[in-house]
């Protein structure tokens, strides 16, 4: 309980922040940044309005951890234009990326696997490579709108430079990087599956997950009472 604590104090804490942000950009009369960052704090609340909707426990972890990325990759990268003053901000947070998603792909399908009404069987190998393509299509998704704001409305997402004016290098670099953290999480989701006794961070998160949505595990209680 107390982590749990720790984790929502983080979370509190994050959006302070925005909040006070919003607030300068008022008094600076910076209309754009203070409108960007409003919408910023809102996409925060997503995870606890997922949770209150749909009535799914998340681990606070990845909870914290979704807001931190919103807020290192909106905030500081776009508001606050971290993305030209430190060159490796945009590969870390793709990897970070690959990571979120590859691990939101692994549980949609791990949650898939084990509902009985569905009556899928899905192979540890299989739920691993979903896991992986999923977060490396949400990159390329990305990619794509990037591109489209840039010949749109005449952004610089792409992160042009003069050695390469198309931005073709940023985007390949981004999407090799979201293979990189999608590939970690696909490997340790496989091993939760074929040797669940073993531990790692991602274990821990899957393990409160099922343990606090077992409506969603019916197969997996059926299974233990055999």
């Amino acid at each position: 309980m107390t982590a749990v604590l720790t984790h929502r104090r983080a979370r509190l804490a994050l959006q302070a922040v925005l909040v006070a942000g919003a607030c300068a950009a008022v008094v600076k009369m910076q209309w754009l940044n203070a409108l960007a960052t409003a919408a910023i704090v809102l996409l925060t609340l997503v995870p606890v309005l997922v949770q209150k909707r749909y009535e799914v426990f998340l681990p606070p972890q990845l909870e914290l951890l979704a807001s931190a990325f919103i807020v290192a990759a909106l905030f500081l990268g776009e508001v606050h234009g971290y993305y030209t003053r430190f060159w490796w901000w945009d590969l870390v947070l793709h990897v970070s990326s690959g990571v979120l998603l590859g691990i939101v792909g692994f549980l949609l399908t791990h949650v898939l696997n084990e509902i009985e009404e569905i009556g899928l069987s899905m192979r540890p190998g299989f739920v691993a490579l979903f896991a992986f393509l999923f977060a490396l299509g949400c990159g390329a998704l990305w990619e794509v709108f990037e591109f489209s704001m840039d010949r749109l409305l005449g952004t610089t997402m792409q992160k042009p430079t003069p050695s390469d004016p198309s931005g073709l290098t940023d985007t390949m670099s981004d999407l090799m990087v979201d293979a990189i953290g999608a590939a970690v999480i696909a490997v340790l989701g496989y091993g939760y599956i074929r040797r669940p006794d073993e531990e790692s961070f991602l274990e821990r998160w899957i393990r409160a997950f099922v343990r606090a949505n077992p409506r969603l595990f019916r197969r997996g209680r059926r299974r233990s009472r055999r």
